[in-house]
């Protein structure tokens, strides 16, 4: 089981209460899964008054607010929802965790590591639960995959492919929030996509050594981030793999994870987990307890934008129930599975150590080793 550094108090009311920052994927995904984890989700912070009221009233939320502080003052919530672009994490996570209120922070993280680590820092002081919005750690097919590599269903692992290729943006009226267009806030698609796929090979097939990377803009559109990412890695205990993807490719779309072992390949394709070797092709049957919990699909009036359509989708919000339910856990001070294990703040750094050894080695042009003290 599960044991966090922090310090947990005795919850005085039986259901917590939590406050969501963000008005877009906050509303599209974080409500919906803070209710079915058992979450009363008491105050909406966004920076447009009327954008923010009208969203809260759209998702049934009570208290509609411009700041956070004036949501912890009028509903003393437990818990508080960063969903907000990424230049604004780390204000409103060190704010949060000055009030003592426990954090669930969606990734990217922050815009570099020493940001990531001054939030850690704050968070441990404060002995608050911490979470990063990894929810596909508890992704049926993710999970899955990563405890049958555990198991040694490929043998000792050795090569790693994750490709992604979609048309996600590459339409010529493809529109972005000011901020995406950017990469030192937090914008472009290594930060929107990558820090999925670095969670993934860390909680899988381990912690990684060094990269050579590209950051290649494959559309004609005007903002400056990257729409596409091409990283070589390798890990420390030898494993060497590639993270390949595009936002804006025009043709079908490709997905592929693939491990390959000294025993066998595991792979996935349509949902479903496979392994082969020299005994044949299996399909890996799902356990009860990474069976998907229901979820309703996000309102589609809350999909404005192809930027929404692209990141919320209802696949989202099953592992975020799951998310939730064991940062309820963890708050209430009760033991929570091992496997899969949440992601904290230490993971937040971790993980942007990775992104910023991408960006440097896009930049200069050579192989970056990633610096994890």
């Amino acid at each position: 089981m599960l044991t966090l550094n922090v310090t947990l108090a005795t919850v005085a009311h039986v259901t917590l209460r939590a406050a969501v920052v963000g008005t877009g994927f906050g509303c599209q995904t974080h409500v919906q899964a803070l209710r079915r984890a058992g979450f009363d989700v008491v105050a909406l912070v966004g920076r447009d008054t009327a954008r923010t009221a009208d969203r809260a009233a759209r998702v049934g939320i009570a208290n509609a607010c411009t700041s956070l502080a004036d949501a912890l003052a009028r509903t003393d919530a437990d818990a508080v929802i960063v969903a907000t672009p990424p230049n604004a994490h780390a204000p409103l996570v060190l704010e949060a965790v000055a009030a003592g209120k426990h954090v669930v922070c969606e990734k990217p993280f922050a815009r570099d590591k020493s940001e990531a680590v001054r939030m850690l820092a704050a968070a441990e002081k404060a002995g608050v639960v911490h979470l990063v919005g990894t929810e596909y750690r508890w992704g049926t097919t993710q999970a899955l995959a990563a405890r049958a590599i555990a198991d040694g269903a490929v043998g000792t692992p050795r090569l790693a492919t994750f490709i992604l290729f979609g048309g996600f943006l590459a339409g010529p009226d493809a529109e972005v929030p000011g901020w995406w267009g950017t990469a030192d806030q937090g914008g472009g698609w290594l930060q929107a996509h990558a820090p999925h796929l670095v969670d993934q090979v860390r909680t899988s097939l381990g912690e990684f050594e060094g990269v050579s990377a590209a950051l290649p803009r494959v559309s004609e559109h005007k903002w400056a981030a990257e729409d596409s990412f091409s990283v070589r890695f390798r890990l420390t205990n030898g494993v060497e793999g590639v993270m390949h993807e595009s936002a804006c490719d025009w043709g079908p779309r490709v997905f592929m994870t693939r491990v390959t072992g000294t025993s066998g390949t595991l792979w996935v394709e349509g949902g479903a987990v496979y392994v082969a070797g020299a005994d044949g092709t299996r399909q890996l049957p799902v356990p009860d307890d990474l069976v998907a919990p229901p979820a309703d699909d996000p309102p589609t009036d809350l999909l404005v934008t192809a930027y929404d359509r692209m990141r919320s989708g209802g696949s989202e919000i099953p592992p975020f129930t799951r998310l939730y339910e064991t940062f309820r856990r963890l708050i209430n001070g009760e033991p929570v599975p091992d496997d899969p294990r949440p992601a904290t703040f230490a993971d937040g750094v971790a993980a942007m150590a990775v992104l910023d050894a991408i960006r440097q080695s896009a930049a200069e042009g050579r192989w970056v080793t990633v610096t994890r003290e």
